[in-house]
């Protein structure tokens, strides 16, 4: 960037003082020495001094002051990474692309998520600045349009060959080695046996093993090193000791690169297998989708691909098919499996008016759906992407490995160098601590001062593995996402896994979250002489006049109970007090006691249960007719069934909770002591959220805030952690970290065990990644390595790191009180894997 200007499309202003502003903003970051803002063209162009500056502090300047910078998000295919220190030289290129906002490589996935200024950056320069490194972009075109399943099959059999051949030359070079070993027969004679390891080593090395060496040497050539690099030099190394031992007294180590390398491929294949299993939630979401449709065209049903379904068209879907998209039921009633998308065991009953989600399972009747989302808009495809972006995101943990990643192998290189050094310039030491190890059966401290220092040198080589500490963090991303996906939890970042684990108060919005959102008729009263169910058949007659909220409720209580309804006559909405009407010939009045007492109606004899259901925040209405009272309703916004024992486990995991609402004190309180809240916020206004949100993370620290994802954007984006909670395939899943598809507040117990248990297995990922390496590189240097076991212990170091992000698989996040549940329902399905794994 350097002696260039830069131009940034400026987005959110409006008039001459937002320029003055922006450029302002601008201009006071350090190294820009000129920013000038067009509002016609909302553009800032920005001139730099020098080159040190990074867009992202550009656009960071512009954020603070209320503006945005307008962004793009592409994710690129990477061809040619085996670790973590091609990981970094990757990054780090594209971050010194100018435009680049923010990068970050995922060694397990093999893409990188650039979010990148349009117009500043493009494609091409990312192509550009990835192949100065020595590695490339594919074709984004081609990847997406490959099955991904068979991608990963193909590369599998790929690595199995390639090891399936080392070994078949390798396993005649030990079986002749063995014989020398252990009994210290060179068979036919030394010539013929130097010979045979050196032509048995070479397909090994320069047949199956080429891709390792160009991927060693592209990367020299391109200036920096990596895991390719030292398997490559240790290999390459040994082979040399051949040739060498016809005219030096050098041990032969030709056929020992053939089994490093060889345990270097078997390495490789198990790792791909195990990435494999890691990444099968993406590929069992692009599975799960249907491949056809039956629409209705001209009155006659037609079989269609799902790419020719239209909005608007009407699909017949019979029992036993997926629905294959997104869409509002026409026609028809039926039980629908969900448990792909929300993971919950029970089918849905579907009526006309519901929404139905693409890719869930019609099992009993017939029905008919308007498809109402298509392509890349249906809440597949919108998981799918948000489960990518999550395998894509990075953990803050990981910086330190990042760090130190980038200069691991170059450090591993420097150890190497010093090692043989150290065995030339001060054999004495060096063998003294080698005889310490000679109660190991692969340490020989007979061998030569020049075998030992060798032999010390590719140990250090082929030991060193930055590829466990590139997989740690990505590999357990991978796990953890889909198995939030398949229990309908949708995780955005990775920062969110591991804020999540210190948040210490969950705050919930009531409206919606921890109650249904909907008011229902909760208590049903009658005097003595009046009877219930005609009491509450003339309420929902009277009602059904009313567009209130609550009279709907009385009018569908009424209807549920059986009730024949009449029309009702010289309706009247008595504003703030209640509903009249005559229903057949009798005059009846639905409100509040001042309504009664205004028609000659005394309230008294009812008083007692009035006050009674307002104390456990319920809207009480009286009922009367022809100057009679009859009795009492009480409607109320009900808690959802779970919202009592999610409570009780959250406070189980040590987490305070907290609730914010509209409702008065009282009524708030009410709520609050039957769900069992600690901390109670009432009478707050919607745009109040935000400063009650800031006014908790001032008290107490690190703050969940669980919200509709709609009306709660701001008070979710305040919240260290936003958990948006909904139903259908509506959610907002863009306003928040983490989106909860069921509507379920068990969703958030599950969503932090879900948390915990990924960022634990993360710690435990890279625990082992860096104790492996700081343990076993001074074993090697001293010369207790054999270089063959230094190979394996390499080996197993990656593997034992994706096999154990892969046992969060098996992990249990759902609480107790729900396995209970679904243990003892009648009729529920098995409980089994839903969106992903």
């Amino acid at each position: 960037m350097e002696n260039r200007q830069i131009i940034l499309p400026v987005r959110g202003m409006t008039c001459a003082s937002c320029v003055g502003h922006v450029e302002h903003a601008l201009s006071s970051v350090e190294g820009v020495s000129k920013a000038s803002v067009n509002l016609a063209t909302e553009k800032a162009t920005v001139q730099f001094a020098n080159g040190d500056l990074e867009t992202a502090e550009l656009v960071r300047a512009v954020r603070e002051v209320g503006y945005d910078i307008a962004q793009e998000k592409v994710v690129l295919p990477i061809g040619g990474m085996t670790c973590a220190s091609c990981v970094a030289h990757v990054e780090g290129a594209l971050r010194d692309t100018p435009g680049v906002i923010d990068v970050t490589v995922n060694l397990a996935t093999e893409r990188a998520n650039v979010t990148y200024v349009p117009g500043v950056a493009s494609i091409e320069d990312f192509k550009a600045s990835v192949a100065k490194t020595g590695y490339q972009v594919l074709e984004t075109d081609e990847i997406e349009q490959a099955d991904v399943a068979d991608e990963a099959e193909r590369k599998m059999q790929q690595a199995s060959f390639r090891m399936k051949v080392a070994w078949g030359f390798t396993i005649p070079i030990i079986v002749w080695m063995f014989a020398e070993m252990f009994f210290g027969i060179v068979w036919p004679n030394a010539l013929v046996f130097n010979l045979g390891m050196i032509v048995l080593s070479l397909p090994v090395l320069f047949w199956v093993g080429r891709r390792t060496y160009n991927g060693g040497f592209t990367a020299v050539r391109h200036g920096h090193a990596n895991m390719d690099t030292l398997i490559a030099l240790g290999t390459g190394v040994s082979l040399l000791t051949g040739p060498a031992s016809f005219f030096f007294p050098v041990a032969n180590y030709a056929g020992v690169a053939a089994m490093i390398m060889a345990f270097h491929l078997t390495g490789r294949y198990v790792e791909e297998a195990a990435k494999g299993r890691a990444s099968q939630a993406i590929r069992k979401l692009l599975e799960l989708g249907a491949k056809t449709a039956t629409i209705l065209r001209d009155g006659q049903e037609v079989e269609v691909l799902i790419e020719e379904v239209q909005v608007g068209d009407t699909m017949v879907v019979r029992p036993g098919e997926k629905v294959p998209t997104d869409g509002v039921v026409l026609e028809g009633e039926s039980a629908v499996d969900e448990s792909m998308a929300t993971g919950e065991s029970m089918p849905i009953n579907k009526r006309p008016g519901d929404e139905v989600i693409g890719a869930t399972v019609n099992q009993e009747g017939l029905l008919k759906v308007e498809a109402s989302k298509i392509g890349k808009d249906t809440f597949l495809s919108q998981v799918i992407k948000l489960v990518e972006e999550c395998q894509g995101s990075k953990v803050p943990i990981q910086e330190f490995a990042d760090r130190v990643t980038g200069v691991f192998v170059p450090v591993v290189i420097g150890i190497a160098v010093l090692t043989i050094l150290a065995w030339l310039f001060i054999s004495g030491p060096m063998q003294g601590l080698v005889g310490l190890g000679s109660f190991l059966p692969w340490v020989d401290p007979g061998l030569g001062v020049v075998t030992l220092a060798i032999v010390s040198m590719v140990a250090v080589l082929v030991i060193a593995c930055p590829c466990a500490l590139g997989l740690a963090t990505p590999t357990a991303l991978m796990v953890g996402s889909g198995k939030g996906a398949e229990n309908g939890i949708l995780i955005r970042t990775g920062e969110a896994i591991q804020t999540m684990k210190d948040v210490k108060v969950v705050m919930f919005d009531k409206t919606g979250t921890l109650t249904k959102g909907r008011p229902e008729v909760t208590d049903v009263i009658s005097v003595k002489e009046a009877s219930e169910a005609e009491m509450l058949r003339l309420a929902g007659s009277a009602e059904r006049g009313s567009e209130h909220p609550l009279g709907r409720s009385i009018v569908e209580k009424a209807e549920a109970q059986g009730g024949v309804l009449e029309e009702p006559k010289n309706f009247q909405a008595v504003r703030g007090k209640g509903v009249s009407a005559v229903i057949g010939d009798r005059q009846v009045l639905v409100g509040s006691r001042r309504l009664m007492r205004e028609n000659g109606i005394d309230p008294q004899p009812l008083e007692g249960s009035m006050r009674r259901l307002e104390d456990e925040a319920k809207t009480a209405m009286l009922v009367a007719a022809d100057g009679r009272l009859l009795g009492a309703i009480a409607v109320a916004d009900t808690l959802k069934d779970d919202s009592e024992d999610a409570i009780r486990a959250l406070h189980q995991t040590g987490l305070q909770t907290a609730m914010i609402t509209g409702d008065n004190q009282r009524t708030a309180e009410a709520i609050a002591r039957k769900v069992g809240i600690d901390h109670v916020l009432a009478e707050v206004l919607p745009d109040g959220k935000v400063q009650e949100v800031q006014k908790m993370q001032e008290r107490f620290g690190l703050i969940a805030f669980v919200g509709d994802g709609i009306n709660d954007a701001p008070a979710l984006t305040q919240a260290n952690v936003g958990i948006a909670i909904g139903t259908g395939t509506d959610i907002a899943i863009e306003a928040s970290d983490i989106t909860l598809v069921r509507g379920e507040i068990s969703g958030v117990v599950e969503a932090i065990n879900l948390s915990r248990a990924t960022f634990r297995k993360i710690k435990q990922n890279l625990f082992w990644a860096f104790f492996y390496n700081v343990a076993m590189i001074p074993l090697a240097i001293i010369g207790w390595m054999h270089p063959v076991l230094a190979e394996i212990a390499m080996a197993t170091s990656s593997i034992t790191v994706v096999s154990n992000a892969n046992r969060l698989r098996n992990v249990e996040i759902r609480p107790a009180y729900k396995l209970e549940a679904e243990a003892t329902e009648p009729g529920s399905l098995p409980v089994k894997a839903g969106i992903a794994v």
